[in-house]
């Protein structure tokens, strides 16, 4: 498992509430529904490096990804 970097975030009583309405909705815990929504907004802004994934043996793009 990757290596996971422990900080505090202070969050007001309303915003906390309802982001753990929300972690129990989708079944995450509330670090993990956190963890997702930062990763989530991240991508979407294009600042977020992604890991390419590993192309077939015959030197071909994986399935369903265009060059």
């Amino acid at each position: 498992m990757a290596q996971r970097k422990a900080f505090l975030v202070r969050l007001d009583p309303a915003t906390h509430e309802a982001l753990q309405r929300w972690a129990d909705a989708d079944l995450r815990s509330l670090n993990a529904q956190i963890e997702f929504l930062l990763r989530h907004a991240l991508q979407e802004a294009g600042r977020l490096r992604t890991v390419e994934a590993p192309r077939e043996a015959s030197g071909e793009p994986a399935a369903g990804r265009e060059e």
